[in-house]
């Protein structure tokens, strides 16, 4: 059976440690290819993000400072995302971002990689 993310080239933007490392285990776990996290943005500043990565996990707030920017940048560039973050304006977010989905922490890590899987356009199968 064909693994929800596999061989996908994935960007983690997530400034908590332990939830990083969960985060990022979890997308090794469900067959990613790749796996980077960055705990703010000047980690990514300088990469090419819409070559570099297939699909990207973006919290809403890194140390303080919004990510919606880098979030509209990467619509832009069209490289699939979802949000995940405590946040709890999510009208706000369909809003500014229709079509993207917000998983609320805490999330458990089934609805976090379905929604990147689906954010990519694979189904519940792993299926394009």
């Amino acid at each position: 059976m064909p693994q929800l993310l596999d061989g996908l080239r994935i960007l983690v933007l997530e400034d908590e440690f332990l939830i990083a490392m969960d985060v990022e285990q979890l997308c090794r776990d469900h067959g990613a290819g790749e796996v980077v996290v960055a705990r703010d943005l000047a980690e990514i500043d300088g990469r090419k993000v819409a070559t570099d990565f297939d699909a990207a996990i973006v919290d809403l707030m890194l140390g303080g400072a919004s990510t919606l920017e880098f979030a509209a940048g990467l619509r832009e560039t069209g490289v699939p995302f979802v949000f995940a973050s405590g946040y709890s304006d999510a009208d706000e977010i369909k809003a500014s971002f229709p079509g993207v989905r917000l998983v609320t922490k805490p999330y458990s890590g089934a609805d976090l990689v379905e929604a990147v899987a689906m954010a990519y356009g694979r189904d519940s199968q792993g299926q394009t």
